[in-house]
């Protein structure tokens, strides 16, 4: 999976700014405690060096010269706290509270931290060579609070400029999402869109950072517009072209079916005027096909349609039809109204009809209904015929398909013509079966923008 925008920013700004407070946090260190430590490792130094060479030993008892004349001088009692120990850890002189440390033969000196009255203070163990043998002499820095406070004044702002870069990458992060509506606005818009609309992107809306996409998509988008139109415009032709000739075929062949003198070869001729008839109407429901699309820009057309008026219009075509096969055709239209283009409409509801009656056996029964639901206007086509199983339903929105061992003769457009005009307008088709699951039921559910 592709990694995210907002994180790769997020990464390559935190990882310099961790390094930046890092940083930050060295030279802070060696500004404020590392001068601080080094001044007392070198108080802590003369001090060792000025006690002992103002030691004095006699019979084995140590004890320092407080001449004040001796240089280097004496610490002041209390800046330094000190004890003598021999290399077995006894006292000899100063302070029992300071603590003993070992050091070997190959260091003179030793620093440490230690724990004098409670308290965390730095301490000096140096080994010299006196005359009543080898001494170790302990120092620790008076002033216990200085370097604890350094470290405790570093240690904190160490800590804030860690949660200040906490709280920067937090508002980063804000900021990134924020920055990137625009992208996320642009994805939602195309991923929106039907498969069908190809209206060019407003570049005026697109920031200047993506707009190269912007125009890229919108010359793609030109040139499917270009194509499809073509295909459209092929089609529409090709099946303009077909009507006429058509329809005077089905005149001749209906004028010739009434000579006796065509009585010999009228079986013939009927099944040619089926052929004719199915042929024109394959031709309608292509040029139908061709003016559903939406790159032919049908929004201008749109005016106010009644639907149940329409729909009574449209049974009315069908009732000769439906006689021939003694079938129940009705009509329970209620009160609706939508914004479209007519004839588009006059389609959808011819094509739900001709699909009804070409499947509905002998003695059943179709019934056209509009009203409206919940605010949304809606047309809906019922029969008794043998149904579409409920795996095929999606299936039969594509054009050219028909269900396994369909009887009859057709083309596998109508319902995909449905679907196209209804997407066409925002509306939503529905295929369900019957009343006790007997038949079909599809309907046809305008959104509320559309009705009127």
């Amino acid at each position: 999976m592709n990694s995210s925008i907002s994180r790769r920013l997020i990464f390559w700004l935190a990882v310099p700014l961790m390094l930046l407070a890092l940083c930050g946090g060295l030279i802070h260190y060696f500004n404020s405690v590392a001068p601080g430590v080094i001044s007392s490792d070198r108080r802590l130094k003369a001090a060792a060096n000025a006690l002992m060479i103002h030691l004095a030993v006699d019979n084995q008892r140590f004890t320092l010269d407080a001449n004040p004349n001796a240089k280097p001088p004496l610490p002041a009692p209390d800046s330094i706290d000190y004890a003598l120990r021999d290399t077995q850890g006894r006292l000899l002189l100063g302070d029992a509270q300071l603590p003993a440390l070992a050091v070997n033969g190959s260091n003179s000196d030793v620093f440490a931290m230690a724990e004098l009255n409670q308290q965390s203070v730095r301490t000096l163990t140096t080994r010299f060579n006196s005359r009543g043998g080898v001494v170790l002499i302990t120092v620790a820095d008076a002033h216990r609070a200085s370097e604890p406070a350094v470290r405790y004044s570093f240690m904190s702002t160490l800590l804030w400029d860690f949660v200040q870069l906490d709280i920067t990458l937090v508002l980063v992060w804000v900021g990134i999402r924020l920055g990137l509506r625009p992208i996320t606005r642009l994805r939602d818009e195309i991923a929106a869109r039907s498969v069908l609309d190809l209206r060019p992107i407003d570049e005026a809306t697109v920031p200047r950072e993506i707009a190269p996409v912007a125009v890229t998509l919108n010359r793609l988008f030109q040139r499917l517009r270009a194509s499809v139109q073509s295909q459209q415009q092929f089609i529409a032709n090709t099946a303009h072209q077909l009507r006429t000739p058509l329809t005077g075929m089905q005149a001749q062949i209906d004028l010739l079916l009434v000579e006796p003198a065509a009585e010999p070869i009228r079986g013939r001729l009927q099944t040619l005027q089926e052929g004719v008839r199915q042929l024109a109407h394959a031709a309608n429901q292509l040029l139908t096909l061709a003016r559903a699309d939406p790159a032919v820009n049908i929004a201008a057309k749109a005016q106010p349609v009644q639907l149940h008026v329409l729909a009574a219009d449209v049974v009315a075509r069908h009732i000769d039809r439906a006689l021939q096969k003694d079938i129940d055709l009705g009509v329970e239209a209620r009160a609706a109204g939508i914004v479209a283009e007519p004839s588009l409409i006059d389609d959808l509801a011819s094509n739900l009809i001709d699909n009804a009656l070409k499947y509905t056996p002998s003695g059943g029964t179709v019934t056209v209904s509009t009203g409206e639901l919940d605010g949304h206007a809606f047309l809906s086509v019922e029969d008794t015929g043998p149904g579409i199983p409920e795996s095929e339903r999606r299936l039969v929105r594509q054009r050219f398909y028909r269900l396994p061992n369909s009887q009859g003769h057709g083309s596998g457009l109508g319902l995909a013509i449905v679907d196209e005009i209804a997407q066409l307008y925002d509306a939503v088709m529905t295929i369900t079966g019957g009343v006790d699951g007997l038949g079909t039921k599809v309907t046809v559910q305008f959104q509320p923008g559309t009705a009127k």
